[in-house]
């Protein structure tokens, strides 16, 4: 034979990088049974009966495993491994209760703690008053049933697994009390890291619970990836890149903790830091933004939920009725969720009603809390948005219990009749929210929302900004499916938030828009050709000569031939002075014509959002009352003069002077047809 030198690779420690020595040692296992080389669905069920693998890939196929790759995941392992090696050679640990005679070879296990005190012949009294692990248990030797020598315990203790797998059966006293046990048993819900928990938890749970009662030990299982941190790299203090948990909850903030995990799919590793951490408070601060111009303004106007007057739901504004509906869309969607162990499409739900709530509810509904509006919208707008608050501060307790706890406190508790002391102690609302759905009116909303998105997307393409006004909007609904949405009482209001939003004056609905742009239809060639074969060139000479039959539901009809609308591609071509854009049925056409009367309505638009966000860099309460000043050219000064009324009602500002501002104003520049404009105020003395 030869020796050589060989250089490899050698396995050292991970924490601490101590190299690790190879040994063979004997150990003890639990045989898995034969791997049958044939389908599992051809086995008989001798077969199965004879294999513990096959007989927990049969428990395994009765769980919901989450994410769905898990059930692959733990069948392959169950196909590939080798017999379950349980035993390890260390010292503390789960007691191994297995005593092989060295004279005979007879191998018994101790089922009990009371039959190894029934077969004990030396040592009982070292063990008495302890628990089973050693040295105590050590000292006790059993009497062999075969030759009668006596026999003492092997040195090996379990692998952890073996103890961590028998949990549902030795915590829950399986032996002791089978009733109390049934009632337990199994587990609703496990969760763990899925790395490596396949053939370690998860499968020790399985094998225990296949062994014993062929039953699945747990019902759900919630598997998720790894912790990283936000470099990407393996979370350890040798890295530089731990994150404890104590600093991160003072630093963070343990709701943004949660927040980030609840968002996470599980089956993607999470990046854990104080940037990514930041992005997570970002979103909350939404919601925080929300409850504090609440909180403001309902301080401010002195109004109380316990003797303010609310008007009946069906009497308030469609934003109202809207915002409510949604809520309690909400808490059904997010109990839904919750219930199936979807924590991410909560989440998910959730951040959806926040952002509808911040970016469309509370923006379009901003002017009801004023004081100029009218009794009866300011006081809707107040109770509708503490409810909808209110509400959404129970759907949100298991997510984000702290949040939700604050709002709940400063919101019901002491203000509100009957409040419980905590939110966690409230009923989930849904039931409670129910009556405030409307599908109907939801359904129109959507509609508008699709169409406020067509409609900001071609003044952007126009290079249009929104606080220009434009004359006129036309939208068609195709086919009248999305169209009932909209039909009633509740379409003046829709059509008037599509304008205010739009900043247009005037919005008309149409059948379709085949009066307002030169349409073309594109026959899509590889989806056509298989179904129509030899029919293609009549139909495409059909489409080039515009010898076309629109239909209702978005479809064509060419030489006869109908197309669906998926078969076809509709290209709008806008008249001169229009837009058009179209997205699932919904078409709009703005009117992008800018007379004089318009441009200088959006000059004092521009000026009024100069002098919100001077109120806002000074640091003035909304409250505050203030004087303004414009200086500008004479011939801009004449134009804008009509609209500075408005502006101070909207500015909270006692009045609006022509001319510079004083010393020790706040002032501020913006252009108006390329020429300066300098703004200046200052808070009113309160004595004025």
């Amino acid at each position: 034979y030869r020796l050589d030198q060989y250089r490899h690779r050698y396995p050292h420690c991970w924490r601490c990088g101590t190299p690790l020595v190879f040994r063979l040692v004997d150990e003890w296992y639990i045989s898995m049974g034969p791997l049958y080389d044939q389908p599992r669905e051809q086995l008989t069920r001798e077969q199965v009966d004879a294999s513990l693998r096959y007989q927990i890939m049969e428990v395994v196929d009765r769980i919901r495993w989450i994410p769905g790759f898990g059930h692959e995941r733990e069948l392959d392992w169950l196909r590939t491994m080798q017999d379950w090696m349980i035993s390890k050679k260390r010292y503390w640990g789960l007691a191994l209760p297995i005593y092989p005679c060295e004279a005979c070879g007879t191998v018994a296990v101790m089922g009990g703690r009371e039959e190894l005190r029934a077969r004990a012949v030396e040592g009982w009294e070292g063990l008495e008053g302890h628990t089973a692990h050693r040295p105590h248990i050590d000292e006790v030797k059993i009497a062999c049933r075969v030759c009668g020598a006596p026999v003492s315990r092997i040195a090996d203790v379990g692998n952890p697994w073996l103890d961590a797998g028998i949990v549902p059966f030795s915590t829950l006293h399986y032996r002791e009390d089978p009733a109390y046990w049934q009632k337990w048993f199994p587990a609703d819900f496990i969760t763990e890291s899925f790395p490596g928990q396949f053939r370690n938890w998860f499968y020790s749970l399985l094998a225990m619970s296949t062994v014993l009662r062929r039953e699945p030990p747990f019902r759900t299982i919630l598997g998720y990836a790894t912790l990283f941190g936000e470099d990407g790299r393996p979370m350890h203090k040798s890295s530089g890149n731990l994150v404890e948990f104590d600093e991160a909850a003072e630093r963070m903030g343990v709701d943004v903790m949660r927040w980030m995990y609840a968002k996470q799919r599980p089956e993607d590793n999470i990046l854990f830091g104080y940037h990514t951490a930041d992005e997570a408070r970002r979103e909350l601060l939404v919601l925080w933004n929300v409850f504090a111009f609440f909180v403001t303004y309902a301080r401010s106007a002195g109004w109380d939920p316990s003797d303010a007057f609310a008007p009946a739901i069906s009497e308030r504004p469609v934003l109202d009725r809207w915002i409510l509906s949604r809520t309690a869309g909400l808490a059904a969607e997010v109990r839904a969720s919750l219930e199936a162990f979807e924590p991410r499409l909560a989440a998910a739900a959730l951040a959806r009603h926040i952002d509808e709530l911040s970016t469309w509810y509370l923006r379009r509904s901003r002017r009801r809390f004023s004081r100029a509006a009218e009794p009866a919208e300011h006081a809707s707008a107040f109770a509708t948005l503490h409810d909808a608050l209110l509400q959404l501060a129970r759907v949100l307790a298991p997510v984000l219990p702290f949040l939700s706890e604050h709002l709940h406190q400063v919101l019901a508790v002491g203000i509100v009749d009957a409040a419980r002391d905590s939110v966690h102690l409230t009923r989930w609302p849904d039931q409670e929210l129910a009556p405030y759905r409307d599908a109907t009116l939801e359904e129109g909303m959507a509609t508008l929302l699709r169409a406020v998105e067509l409609g900001r997307t071609l003044r952007g393409q126009a290079g249009i900004r929104v606080r220009q006004p434009l004359a006129r909007l036309w939208l068609a609904l195709p086919g009248g499916a999305l169209a009932g949405s909209l039909n009633g009482a509740r379409a003046d209001e829709l059509v008037g938030l599509l304008g205010d939003e739009l900043n247009v004056r005037e919005v008309e609905l149409i059948g379709d828009e085949s009066g307002l742009v030169k349409r073309r239809v594109k026959p899509l060639l590889p989806v056509i050709g298989p179904r129509l074969g030899h029919q293609i060139p009549a139909v495409m000479a059909a489409a080039r000569a515009d010898e076309v039959e629109y239909l209702p539901d978005g479809g064509v009809r060419l030489a006869g031939v109908t197309l669906s609308a998926d078969e076809v591609e509709i290209l709008a071509t806008p008249l001169p002075g229009t837009a058009v854009a179209h997205h699932q049925g919904v078409v709009v056409v703005i009117d992008t014509t800018i007379t004089d009367e318009l441009l200088i309505e959006g000059h004092a638009r521009e000026l009024q959002r100069a002098l919100q966000d001077l109120r806002r860099d000074a640091g003035l309460a909304i409250a505050d009352r203030i004087e303004a000043w414009v200086e500008a050219d004479e011939a801009i000064l004449a134009r804008l003069d009509p609209y500075l009324a408005s502006i101070a009602q909207e500015t909270n500002a006692a009045l609006v002077h022509q001319g510079p501002a004083p010393a020790g104003a706040a002032r501020g520049r913006l252009e108006l047809e390329g020429r300066p404009v300098i703004v200046g105020l200052r808070r009113c003395d309160p004595l004025d």
